[in-house]
């Protein structure tokens, strides 16, 4: 069950890998007109290339990866592995909320039905059965999610650019 966390988010992840970039690209002028107030610099940044988001979702696939043999380690009870699956459970929350605010689909709305929601919920259901205490976590570690996202992106970002600046440097 501590395994099937990482398989799950491959597959949710799988959905943005594929879909972001094409949707982005189709999405912005409809959402630019029904969303006035966000910035264009903010619209800029939502255009990543696939290099960018490819790079982004491995290094949230890391993380994932180290909270699976945590809780593989632990039996589910490392408190990393617990707050990473409870954050991978909440998550569903903002894709749900993005697809109602962007009026149709945002990628990884697909299987956050389908896979995120259910699987969270048997994950706990098979903790609570294998006699597994949930840990007590803090309810400001759900910051970490969108705080672990954002420095994927960012670490994404600034590892591209440094690519970019380096490339001239390399010999043919």
């Amino acid at each position: 069950m501590t395994w099937g966390l990482f398989v799950a988010w491959a597959i949710h992840d799988a959905e943005e890998l594929i879909a972001i970039p094409r949707w982005v690209a189709g999405a912005h002028p409809r959402l630019k007109q029904r969303l006035p107030a966000v910035p264009d610099h903010v619209w800029r940044r939502l255009s990543g290339s696939q290099a960018h988001t490819a790079l982004a979702i491995g290094l949230m696939g890391g993380l994932i990866a180290a909270a699976a043999v945590a809780g593989d380690r632990t039996n589910g009870r490392s408190l990393f592995f617990q707050a990473v699956l409870t954050g991978f459970g909440a998550h569903a929350v903002p894709y749900l909320a993005s697809a109602a605010v962007t009026g149709g689909y945002t990628p990884g709305l697909l299987t956050t039905p389908t896979v995120v929601v259910p699987f969270s919920w048997w994950a706990w259901r098979e903790l609570r059965k294998a006699g597994v205490e949930k840990a007590e976590i803090p309810t400001a570690a759900l910051a970490f999610v969108p705080l672990s996202i954002g420095a994927a992106h960012a670490v994404a970002s600034g590892a591209l650019a440094l690519g970019r600046r380096l490339r001239p440097l390399r010999l043919s």
